[in-house]
């Protein structure tokens, strides 16, 4: 029995990076001899075991065959004759066939350090196992498939748009490139299942270039299968006073990377991806002339989040920001009583905690914009003060005082919401 650490460790040690997870292959056991020696199973469609003192996973050396279309058409074979070269031939990208023998592999966890990094090179320099050329492309800075077995898999092709997304200075080598398209054309893409469509989606929203992830799959034709609505966006022009870059596509795309560049969570990144979806080249006559295009991105995103059964903190953020960007933007000119009713719209005064998110995303919004990358987004701070005036009225008093005058229910609440719009004025004042 051989044990090897594979994959992401090995690649992130080698790019200076933490390594956060570590995968490791068997190879040359049986499923018998794992659970005699204390590893745990936890495969459900391949024998995988976890290890009984760090309780990371090991996985027997395995090979796949396609056997129907889509990411879950496989039959898969796992035995002590697979060999590691087998093993890794499966995976998307040279990149992360590489693999290191279990005996070799105790400085993966401190790699990223500066001086332990280049020990880690040496080490693996001379007992590192590379069958299918990853070092090279590591080193040039290739994303680039390992064999046409690729094809088997349409995952594939988001993962590549991810890592092409968390490691923007590499580049698609134009084969795989071109693979990627065959596959789109074939439909392969087609068949993914939303859960692990929105998986990938959200991954690559938390790379450090989200954008790049957009661009390759729009590069691919995968884009338009997958979120037709997005890729409607290229070609829109957008009102060049506002927008010097012009293009709604291109407009989306600075939007992402603001929000990354604002290190913002996940949920105001996928509020930043669906808020100008009414923008899109959608037919006109299938919406009523008054529907403005925020309202028409509203309506667009439920689709979406519901087809890819985004989780509902991110459904609920991008519905507010996709409503009421536009208002936010021009809040400066709004009265007391316009505020006040756009934090009820926004329902800032039952959620002021999720306050702050919604006005980052329309900062990133705001900044995601040719030569105002670096502007400072006033309505912001205001808008965090006109929160603090409005929730500084103290309801039980007003609601104490209304019941003495005989007031109840709805009088009650207009008396609140008058106390409030006072407060918001005072603060303008």
């Amino acid at each position: 029995m051989q044990i090897f650490s594979v994959g992401g460790a090995i690649r992130d040690a080698l790019l200076h990076q933490a390594v956060k997870d570590k995968d490791w292959v068997v190879v040359g056991a049986t499923p018998e001899q794992m659970t005699q020696q204390g590893y745990q199973t936890v495969g459900k469609d391949f024998p995988v075991f976890l290890h009984p003192q760090t309780r990371e996973e090991y996985a027997l050396a395995r090979t796949e065959r396609k056997t129907a279309p889509g990411y879950k058409g496989f039959t898969v074979h796992a035995s002590p004759e697979v060999t590691l070269e087998e093993d890794l031939a499966r995976r998307d990208l040279t990149i992360n066939t590489l693999a290191l023998p279990e005996a070799h592999s105790g400085m993966l966890a401190q790699a990223h350090n500066e001086t332990a990094n280049g020990a880690f090179a040496k080490v693996f320099t001379a007992h590192g196992i590379d069958p299918y050329g990853g070092l090279k492309d590591l080193q040039s800075k290739t994303l680039r498939h390992v064999t046409t077995a690729f094809r088997e898999d349409p995952v594939r092709i988001l993962r590549v748009a991810r890592f092409a997304a968390r490691f923007p200075e590499f580049s698609i080598a134009p084969e795989t490139l071109n693979l990627m398209q065959e596959m789109v054309d074939a439909g392969e893409v087609e068949h993914l299942v939303p859960e692990r469509v929105w998986q990938e989606l959200a991954k690559g929203l938390m790379t450090v270039k989200p954008s790049r992830m957009f661009e390759v799959l729009k590069d691919c034709g995968a884009l338009k299968v997958l979120l037709p609505e997005v890729n409607a966006l290229w070609g829109v022009p957008q009102r060049a006073e506002y927008h010097p870059e012009i293009d709604t596509g291109v407009h989306l795309m600075m939007v992402l990377d603001m929000s990354a560049q604002l290190n913002a969570s996940l949920p105001v990144r996928v509020a930043c991806l669906m808020h100008d979806l009414g923008k899109g080249n959608t037919p006109q006559a299938e919406w009523p002339r008054h529907i403005g295009h925020e309202q028409r991105s509203a309506k667009l995103l439920k689709q979406v989040c519901e087809r890819l059964r985004i989780p509902v903190e991110c459904k609920e953020l991008s519905d507010v920001v996709a409503r009421e960007h536009g208002n936010i933007h021009r809040s400066q000119d709004l009265n007391a009583a316009s505020l006040m009713r756009l934090l009820e719209r926004c329902d800032a005064i039952r959620k002021p905690e999720r306050w702050p998110d919604i006005l980052l995303a329309c900062e990133c919004d705001a900044r995601g914009r040719l030569g105002f990358e670096n502007t400072v987004y006033a309505p912001a701070q205001r808008l965090q003060e006109v929160l603090r005036a409005a929730l500084s009225v103290i309801t039980s008093d007003i609601a104490a005082q209304a019941q003495k005058q005989g007031l109840m229910g709805p009088a009650i609440g207009e008396k609140i919401h008058e106390a409030r719009v006072r407060a918001i004025d005072q603060f303008k004042v």
